[in-house]
């Protein structure tokens, strides 16, 4: 997935930190009002708790992804996508290099 161009979108500035830093990154919202955040995740293990249910798209790098409630560990890269659903969460693991990735809320 070479590079992802959105148009006629508002975006946020302000950053969404976590993790110390380790995971980074900007709200938009689509003409239509549709809400994503495009993000880099450095290397580590985290987790991340969902309110609405998402679907991450992977923009570069790569990641192993268990969803919670789930004993299936998945590893996603470049042009993949997963789903986790509202109010549940996930495991993600970067090992070598960046995670690039667009999250849109689904609802």
């Amino acid at each position: 997935m070479s590079s992802v161009k959105f148009e006629n979108v508002t975006a946020t500035a302000k950053a969404n930190i976590y993790f110390d830093g380790k995971v980074v990154s900007h709200s938009i919202e689509t003409a239509d009002g549709e809400k994503k955040t495009l993000g880099i995740i450095y290397p580590g293990n985290y987790h991340f708790g969902t309110e609405l249910a998402e679907e991450m798209v992977v923009v570069a790098g790569k990641c192993t992804v268990q969803i919670d409630g789930s004993e299936d560990c998945r590893t996603y890269s470049e042009g993949d996508a997963f789903k986790v659903p509202a109010n549940s969460g996930f495991d993600i693991t970067v090992t070598d290099q960046t995670f690039e990735y667009i999250c849109s809320f689904i609802s």
